[in-house]
C-alpha cells in the first residue's frame, strides 16, 4: 500500500474544510491529516482534532504564526487554502516558496494576488490545484490539450436565487433571500456573492491567472441545473465539457488526490455512505473488490449527472449572463482588463459591501454600488505583493467610509 497524503487545511471549520474533511474520512487509506488551521469555532476544532489527531492544530488564537506552523512547518504534500479574504496570504506564499503543492479555494488569493502566486509556483514546481468546481472543471478539460488551440474558456453560473427576480425585487432583498441558493452549499461569503453574480465575475479573473488568458477568451454562462461546471471551446470547433452532480467534495476530492482520481462510485452519497462505514483495504488497483462490484451493480448514472433521487430524466439550460442586473460582473471585467493591483481593490471592497449587507447597514443593490465607487476611488498600485496588500487596505478604508456614507444618507 502506498504512503498516505499529507494534508494540510486552512480554514478547517469553515463550509470548504468541513467538506475536505468529509472526502479525508471517506478514505482513510488514501490521506493523512497533518495540520487543521481555523477560525473562531475552537468547539468544531476541538471534534475535528479528536477525530483525525493533526500532529499541529491552530486557531484564529494564535495568529499569522499558527497558519504558518499548519502550511509550513507541519510539511504537508498538499495544503487546502480555504480561509476567507488575505489573512493566510503570507502562509500560502510560504508553502508555495517550499515547492508544497496547493489546493486553492480562497478567491480572494487568487484575485488579488494570483500573478504572484503563479510566478512563485513556477518557480518552485508547486502545482496550483483550483477547488471551484468551475476551475476544476476547466483544469480537467486541459489536460494533454496545446495552448494554442484554445479558442475560450466557458464558466458557468447559477444564476444564484435571484436569476428570475425583478430587478426591484432583487435589489431590496433580505439576508435570508440572499442566502436561499437553489444548488450548492456553501458558506455566508461564497453564498452573497453568488447572490451578486460577483462570484463569477472573481472566477473570470481566477480563470486569467490560474490559465493564462485575458478576459476576452473567459467566458459565462448561467446554467441554473449547476451540473456543467466549465467547458473549453477549442479552434476546430470542438466543446469539451466536465459534468458532476453539484456537491463541492467532488473537485475537493479531485484536488486532494491529484493526479489520480478517488475511487468513489460516481454517487456523492457515497462519501457519507464511506465515512459512516468505513473502507475495505485496497487491491493493487487501489479499489477494493466490494466497492468494485457495487460500481459495477449500483451507478446511477443520471444520478452522477446530477439528477435528484428518483428523479428519470434530466434537462440542461444555458443562458447569457445579464449584465445590467448583475453588475458585478461587469465590474469584475473592467478590473480584469485594468490589470495591476485592481482586482485586489474590486475583491477587497466586495468583502467589506457583502459584510455590510449581511448587518443589515446597505441594502442589497448597493452591493455593486459600494464597489462601483471604491474601484473609482482607491489610487492603483504596483502588482507587487506590498503592493496588493496596499491596495487591499486602501480599498477596505474606502469601502466602509462609503458604507457610512449610505448609512448617512438612508437616516435622513
Amino acid at each position: 500500500m502506498t504512503a498516505r497524503k499529507r494534508v494540510a487545511i486552512l480554514g478547517s471549520t469553515g463550509s470548504i474544510g468541513t467538506q475536505a474533511l468529509d472526502v479525508i474520512a471517506a478514505y482513510p487509506e488514501e490521506f493523512q491529516v497533518v495540520a487543521l488551521a481555523a477560525g473562531r469555532n475552537l468547539t468544531l476544532l476541538q471534534e475535528q482534532v479528536e477525530r483525525f489527531h493533526p500532529p499541529v492544530a491552530t486557531s484564529a488564537q494564535d495568529g499569522p504564526a499558527g497558519l504558518m506552523r499548519a502550511a509550513v512547518e507541519s510539511e504537508p504534500e498538499i495544503l487546502l487554502a480555504a480561509t476567507d479574504g488575505s489573512v493566510a496570504f503570507d502562509a500560502v506564499f510560504a508553502a508555495v516558496a517550499r515547492g508544497t503543492d496547493v489546493a486553492v479555494a480562497n478567491k480572494e488569493l487568487i484575485v488579488a494576488a494570483g500573478e504572484l502566486l503563479v510566478d512563485s509556483a513556477r518557480r518552485s514546481g508547486a502545482h496550483l490545484l483550483p477547488v471551484d468546481s468551475e476551475h476544476s472543471a476547466i483544469f480537467q478539460c486541459l489536460v494533454g490539450e496545446a495552448r494554442s488551440s484554445v479558442a475560450s474558456i466557458v464558466l458557468t453560473a447559477s444564476g444564484g436565487p435571484f436569476w428570475r427576480a425583478p430587478r426591484e425585487a432583487m435589489e431590496r432583498a433580505g439576508v435570508d433571500a440572499a442566502l436561499a441558493h437553489p444548488t450548492w452549499r456553501m458558506g455566508t461569503k461564497n453564498t452573497i456573492d453568488s447572490a451578486t453574480m460577483m462570484n463569477k465575475g472573481l472566477e473570470v479573473i481566477e480563470a486569467s491567472r490560474l490559465f493564462g488568458f485575458p478576459g476576452e477568451q473567459i467566458q459565462i454562462v448561467v446554467h441554473p441545473q449547476s451540473v456543467a461546471h466549465g467547458f473549453v471551446l477549442f479552434t476546430d470547433g470542438n466543446v469539451k465539457g466536465q459534468l458532476a452532480a453539484p456537491d463541492m467534495r467532488l473537485p475537493i476530492g479531485y484536488a486532494l488526490s491529484y493526479p489520480k482520481r478517488l475511487p468513489s462510485f460516481g454517487d456523492p452519497d457515497d462519501f457519507d455512505r464511506r465515512s459512516a462505514k468505513g473502507c475495505a483495504p485496497p487491491n493493487a488497483d487501489g479499489v477494493g473488490a466490494p466497492e468494485r462490484a457495487a460500481a459495477r451493480e449500483h451507478i446511477d448514472v443520471l444520478r452522477a449527472l446530477g439528477a435528484k433521487t428518483g428523479e428519470t430524466a434530466m434537462r440542461y439550460d444555458f443562458e447569457p449572463p445579464d449584465l445590467v442586473r448583475f453588475p458585478c460582473v461587469r465590474l469584475a471585467y473592467e478590473a480584469l482588463a485594468a490589470g495591476r493591483a485592481r482586482p485586489a481593490v474590486l475583491s477587497a471592497a466586495n468583502e467589506v459591501a457583502v459584510q455590510a449587507f449581511v448587518e443589515g447597514r446597505i441594502e442589497f443593490g448597493q452591493i455593486p454600488v459600494t464597489i462601483a465607487e471604491a474601484l473609482d476611488r482607491v489610487a492603483d498600485r504596483e502588482p507587487t505583493l506590498e503592493g496588493v496588500r496596499t491596495a487591499d487596505r486602501e480599498a477596505r478604508k474606502t469601502a466602509a467610509q462609503i458604507v457610512e456614507n449610505i448609512e448617512r444618507s438612508s437616516r435622513r
